[in-house]
């Protein structure tokens, strides 16, 4: 299986299953000298570990606890692989005895069964969301690198349930289940959320990211754009079904005039049409870009697929499930994002004497 890996500096590796012992990544890349802060590292690993006290958020227990085994010496990154190991502790594989020769609706198990001839039913394996922990695991990392430049990368939930916030807080993100930056939408969302929860289904919705403090000209053109790169490295989180920078579709309604961002001496942009990117280079504007998530594909109701002898059926998925992956997905969109921008930055070392 290729495809692990993702950068081309600061470039990271994932590995491990759902229902294995473990999941983890190595970090290659990583510049030397950057303080390591292990309880940074943790507050990350938690804010996206399951068995949050929400109606959106699975039950399931893991620590999530990162153990890092190397790269790290008297509190400072060495400038060699860091290889990061995270223990899975709470598996119920049980629970997917009676669906291991059907295909779930919604998810990777009859192209993976394709592909390979094989698959990991206990939860997905190997596309299971739960893959995303190693990944914000390494996005940690390229916080703490960026932090030094005064960069910083913020993702919230914009939309959940058909619910949109109007309000932009970024201090009530992390007070909120659903971690939207409008209060009042929060509460909104959440009452959705759970009428989907007894029904037994699921929702979807909308992540925006920011990132504020970038210089400008980082990309790579022509096919290394930091657009490119970004909705790359977004795209590839399983949930993720589309990605807009900045006014996104609606750029398509718009006219010349009004769509391009009209510059200041400075210089100063007086609209942020371009989400902060030009030609595949920032421009110095805040980078805004937003995520369509999809609902959660194991609902708790009767759906129709095929066995793996392709005969068609019924089945009940059981189990532990998110019902919006919203309030979780949000660190690792910021995770990804943050890992982007450092590697591009590295690259951007070499582009001129």
């Amino acid at each position: 299986m290729s495809g692990n890996t993702f950068g081309e500096i600061f470039k990271v590796t994932t590995f491990g299953e759902s229902h294995g012992a473990g999941l983890g990544c190595i970090i290659d890349g990583c510049p030397s000298g950057i303080s390591f802060d292990q309880n940074f590292l943790q507050h990350e690993m938690d804010r996206r570990k399951p068995g949050a006290k929400s109606a959106a958020v699975t039950n399931r227990k893991e620590a999530d606890q990162a153990e890092v085994l190397s790269g790290i010496f008297e509190g400072k990154t060495t400038g060699t692989s860091i290889a990061i190991l995270i223990r899975n502790s709470n598996q119920h594989s049980s629970d997917y005895n009676n669906i291991k020769d059907k295909f779930r609706p919604g998810h990777a198990d009859y192209t993976f069964y394709e592909k390979y001839g094989i698959r990991d039913y206990r939860g997905g394996g190997r596309s299971s969301g739960r893959e995303t922990c190693a990944r914000v695991a390494a996005g940690a990392f390229a916080k703490m690198f960026l932090k030094n430049m005064g960069i910083q990368v913020i993702a919230y939930t914009k939309k959940a349930a058909g619910i949109e916030g109007t309000k932009v807080d970024f201090d009530e993100i992390e007070k909120n289940q659903i971690r939207a930056a409008d209060k009042d939408a929060a509460l909104l969302m959440q009452q959705k959320i759970e009428e989907y929860h007894r029904q037994g289904n699921s929702c979807g919705g909308i992540v925006e990211c920011i990132v504020k403090g970038l210089p400008a000209g980082l990309g790579e053109p022509v096919f290394d754009k930091m657009d490119a790169a970004l909705a790359h490295a977004i795209v590839s989180i399983g949930a993720v079904k589309g990605i807009e920078f900045g006014l996104g579709f609606d750029a398509a309604d718009s006219n010349g005039f009004e769509n391009n961002d009209f510059m200041r001496k400075g210089p100063v942009f007086e609209t942020n049409n371009a989400g902060g990117i030009l030609g595949g280079m920032t421009n110095g504007n805040d980078l805004v870009f937003r995520a369509a998530v999809k609902p959660v594909p194991s609902i708790y109701q009767q759906q129709q697929t095929i066995d793996t002898n392709g005969n068609e059926c019924d089945m009940l998925i059981e189990g532990r499930h998110d019902v919006c992956l919203c309030p979780r997905i949000v660190p690792v969109i910021e995770a990804m994002t943050a890992i982007t921008v450092a590697d591009m930055i590295l690259r951007n070392r070499s582009s001129r004497a």
